[in-house]
């Protein structure tokens, strides 16, 4: 009898188990902590608004002005980012801004005035992202809805919703 065929056979369950095995990692991997890249560019995230305005600012007094005469049209057509619940990290680069920027999300009624919602609210928040830097920021959500934005940088208080279905 050939023997070459077992020894095909063999190799093949070994492949498929490997195959099989990675998969799984990687789902694994997967459903623990899912990134979220979000650009940042002048007064403005570009994928809530699907692209970039090209906005010019040198300071976020630019950013204000700007976003007075159309960030409430903007984010009537902005995107809404929609997750399920778990664990996320969103990775915020700083594209072409001159100056730090940040990034904050938000539970939708978070007020950082009421010590109450910095216990029981969901926010994270940081600085530091200086021209063309990357910054994680790792965060657990729940169903809800939240914001997130950044107000170095102003840009409106875009929409993250989080449900089950």
């Amino acid at each position: 009898m050939d023997p070459m065929p077992t020894n095909i056979a063999r190799t093949s369950r070994a492949v498929l188990a490997a195959t099989a095995f990675l998969a799984g990692a990687m789902m694994a991997a997967a459903a623990a902590e899912e990134v979220i890249q979000l650009t940042q560019t002048g007064c403005q995230f570009l994928e809530p608004e699907g692209g970039d305005h090209q906005f010019k600012t040198s300071k976020a007094a630019d950013c204000n002005a700007i976003n007075a005469a159309s960030g409430a049209g903007r984010l009537a057509t902005a995107n809404v980012l929609e997750l399920k619940p778990g664990k996320y990290v969103f990775r915020v680069t700083n594209k072409n801004v001159p100056y730090e920027l940040g990034f904050w999300l938000r539970d939708e009624d978070y007020n950082w005035k009421n010590p109450v919602h910095k216990l029981t609210k969901t926010s994270v928040s940081g600085g530091g992202l200086v021209l063309g830097k990357t910054q994680e920021y790792e965060v657990e959500l729940k169903p809800g809805t939240y914001l997130y934005s950044c107000p170095l940088n102003p840009t409106p208080d875009y929409k993250l919703v989080v449900s089950d279905g």
